[in-house]
């Protein structure tokens, strides 16, 4: 396994961040709330309570290079020409990116911003004429793929020039990537499944994303199923998933990574809250899930010689379950204080294993 050390990762040892989405209209507003909150790991926040083109696929579709998109009843769609719903939504990362220099003026240190992975971009962007996602259309995953590349590789150069002390973190979202895997992404009239690529082109798919942003990268999907293997092999330096879907096959994969030495955002508190449990965790339950489950599967918590006590620390960033803009502005606030509180244990629960 390779040595964990607190230089391996951007972010500090005894960390937390956000996944992405918060509820609220207001990007300023969001991200002094993020940067109070998640000092050590802040993110450039997601509102899409905003409407369309601030949803996931929408402010990604706005980042692609020559290849532009427009609104449908059904979603989004590829275009011949740029339009009106391209340019909102090109309007709103633009507003988002001017709050960010705004409120991150001076920083140093590491800051994380999402996008859209190409798989799961791919699964929910229509082709022109059939209407079919474009992952039915070889050609089109290409072209979409190599727009995808280009576009975000151009977001992390804007945004290491507006917060030039910033060390930028990429997180690729794939929500839909392990529908892809499974055959389970609908064709136009629902009546059938399109066919899944070959595992080797899914790997090359997102390599070609992680290699044109030259950053760190994380691959965050928060689905039953956690494609760790393909994550992996795509050359990501961190996965994110929520620890509390983790069936025995997930915890394999987790394994994996672990061993592999990637970083891991590890979602420990609810997204929303529930009427049984309208108030999000205490730190110390999220901080035990951690070390319970490297426990429970045999992995120490703590390493003598090269990476030390805080071994687990290091490598682990605590992150609530999955985006939260469908929680309140109350609860949102709650989770991202229980992160950092809980990160913040990580070290004591370590040190108390260790005696």
């Amino acid at each position: 396994m390779p040595e964990i050390t607190e230089d391996r990762f951007p972010w500090p040892s005894a960390c937390a961040t956000g996944v992405g989405s918060l509820p609220g209209t207001d990007p300023l507003e969001a991200l002094r709330l993020v940067f109070g909150e998640l000092p050590d790991l802040p993110h450039l926040a997601e509102l899409p309570a905003r409407g369309p083109g601030a949803d996931l696929t929408g402010r990604t579709a706005a980042l692609l290079t020559d290849l532009p998109v427009e609104l449908t009843p059904t979603g989004w769609r590829f275009a011949g020409r740029p339009g009106r719903d391209l340019g909102r939504a090109r309007s709103m990362v633009s507003a988002d990116l001017d709050a960010l220099e705004e409120v991150a003026d001076g920083y140093q240190g590491p800051l994380k911003i999402q996008a859209c992975g190409p798989w799961t971009l791919a699964a929910t962007v229509e082709l022109i004429r059939s209407q079919n996602p474009a992952l039915a259309d070889p050609g089109a995953v290409a072209d979409l793929i190599a727009s995808l590349a280009e576009g975000i590789a151009g977001h992390v150069t804007d945004v290491g020039k507006r917060v030039p002390g910033a060390r930028i973190v990429l997180q690729l979202d794939e929500p839909a990537l392990p529908a892809v895997i499974a055959g389970e992404v609908p064709t136009a009239s629902g009546l059938n499944r399109l066919p899944v690529p070959e595992p080797a082109d899914l790997e090359t798919g997102l390599r070609s994303i992680i290699s044109a942003a030259r950053t760190f990268t994380s691959v965050h999907c928060c689905a039953l199923s956690v494609p760790f293997g393909i994550i992996k092999g795509a050359g990501a330096d961190a996965v994110g998933c929520d620890l509390g879907k983790l069936g025995p096959a997930g915890e394999d994969g987790l394994a994996e990574a672990v061993e592999a030495g990637l970083g891991i955002l590890a979602g420990v508190i609810p997204a929303t809250g529930t009427a049984a449990a309208p108030e999000p965790p205490p730190a110390s339950d999220a901080a035990h899930v951690v070390t319970g489950l490297w426990q429970r599967l045999g992995w120490p918590v703590a390493r003598d010689g090269p990476g030390g006590p805080g071994s687990v620390a290091a490598q682990v960033v605590l992150t609530p379950a999955c985006g939260m803009a469908g929680a309140t502005p109350g609860y949102a606030r709650a989770a991202m204080a229980r992160c950092r509180e809980a990160a913040r244990l990580l070290p004591e629960l370590i040190e108390e294993e260790r005696t």
